[in-house]
């Protein structure tokens, strides 16, 4: 609990989480602008139908939730790389050792601590999305009554839950991959390689790819079986069932904490 709480507080501060809520948040407020601003023709037709559907409640709040689940697991990936690559690049980890931590406890509780920081940009990014999307109804004079809807309000926590889990998960990849290069430039390019990589991969290998990290963590939020995440969309591979993808998140989110628990252990720091 000590590194955990020192991982807080460190985290708490560093430019990384402030930028990674930053580019989400204003990705998404320019998304809502265009939205807002695009014309439809007489009959609500046009280029525009489509767009609204961001700003129009309830709906609005699912295509929100795609979003972040969506650009927020490649923001996860470099945000764990950043930290895990910080404290090689940055001598923490080697400082801590020296003074007689646990190398594995070390690591752990950093992650733990990532994970609650993702929890929070989430959070955070989720009101201010909500607020974005009531400023661009108001901007397109859309009612804005579909904001209140009971049902779509009582699957929000279960589909938070999932999305937060699946985005930790991806996180763990990046903390991963930065671990093994200890290097944060290193780790954030090799992690950016791997997201996009296995989605390009997904158009030759589709029966092996939808068991990857990001294809699961894509498929265990997708909980109305329409293979595109919480907006739904489809894609190019058939995604697993939205429960099945769950447990296998959990198997790569153990998995990768387990090969950075082993490596930092064998790992030479004293250089």
């Amino acid at each position: 609990m000590r590194i955990f709480r020192a991982g807080l507080r460190k985290l708490v501060g560093r430019p990384a989480s402030f930028v990674s809520v930053g580019l989400l948040v204003g990705l998404l407020g320019l998304i809502v602008l265009a939205s807002a601003t695009i014309p439809q023709d007489g009959e609500g037709q046009g280029p525009g139908r489509n767009a609204r559907l961001l700003i129009t409640f309830p709906g609005a709040y699912d295509l929100i939730l795609s979003f972040l689940f969506g650009f927020g697991g490649l923001i996860a990936v470099i945000y764990g790389d950043a930290i895990a690559g910080s404290e090689w690049s940055w001598g923490t980890l080697k400082n801590s050792v020296a003074r007689g931590e646990s190398r594995a406890r070390y690591m752990l509780g950093t992650f733990g601590a990532i994970a609650v920081m993702v929890a929070v940009g989430l959070a955070v990014s989720f009101v201010l999305g909500i607020g974005l999307a009531l400023l661009g109804s108001t901007i397109a004079g859309i009612s804005t009554a579909g904001v209140s809807d009971s049902e779509t309000i009582a699957r929000l926590p279960a589909m938070v839950g999932r999305g937060w889990f699946a985005i930790v998960e991806q996180a763990s990849l990046g903390f991963a991959i930065a671990t093994l290069a200890r290097s944060q430039l290193a780790g954030i390019g090799a992690g950016i390689a791997f997201y996009f990589g296995e989605g390009f991969a997904s158009i030759f290998l589709p029966d092996i790819i939808k068991y990857l990290p990001f294809a699961v963590a894509r498929a265990a939020i997708d909980t109305e079986g329409t293979g595109g995440g919480v907006g739904g969309g489809g894609g190019l591979t058939q995604a697993l069932p939205a429960d099945t993808a769950l447990v296998l998140v959990a198997v790569w989110l153990v998995g990768a904490l387990l090969l950075t628990v082993l490596f930092t252990e064998r790992a030479e720091i004293t250089g």
